[in-house]
């Protein structure tokens, strides 16, 4: 009787866990409904320090395109993270509708944030990339394919491991 009651407990136990499992996986395949996959699309511009930048200059290493937003909460949590992997790896991200130029470098400079970005204020990049929600980041391979997509809060570590896997 006890046994049956256990085996009952665990089964209802694993049936939640996997409930679980199916509503975040298809969360988060709604938030990335839009998002472009396969090879990366084009990126090129002018950095907020008024540097040239296009994505394909970085042969041979993975590459962070990351997405984000001034008024965002959840992409303050995590730009301490960025700033640190912008000092590593290949980064470059994008301030997606949070003003003009001098408004978001304003907002760097309070942050005291370094890491390479460029504004995109209409966000005309943001939807070449079908990024909808940020932050948004993307690990793209020294061959230039997508190869993870991360949408809201993602761990210095969790990127880091990314973009080692995406250089093997």
């Amino acid at each position: 009787m006890a046994n049956s009651r256990s085996l009952a407990s665990w089964r209802g136990y694993a049936i939640n866990v996997l409930l679980f499992i199916v509503v975040v996986v298809g969360i988060r395949a709604w938030q990335q409904r839009d998002m472009v996959s396969g090879t990366a699309p084009p990126l090129q511009g002018i950095t907020l320090a008024g540097m040239p930048y296009k994505l394909s200059a970085h042969p041979g290493k993975p590459v962070l395109v990351h997405f984000w937003a001034t008024w965002c909460p959840i992409c303050r949590t995590e730009q301490g993270a960025i700033d640190a992997i912008a000092r590593d790896h290949a980064v470059i991200t994008v301030a997606m509708q949070s003003g003009k130029q001098e408004d978001v470098i304003r907002f760097m400079r309070e942050q005291g944030l370094s890491f390479p970005a460029m504004n995109d204020p209409d966000g005309s990049i943001s939807h070449a990339w079908g990024v909808n929600a940020v932050p948004a980041s993307f690990i793209i391979s020294p061959d230039g394919r997508i190869r993870f997509i991360e949408i809201g809060y993602t761990t210095g570590i969790g990127i880091r491991l990314r973009l080692w896997l995406a250089g093997l």
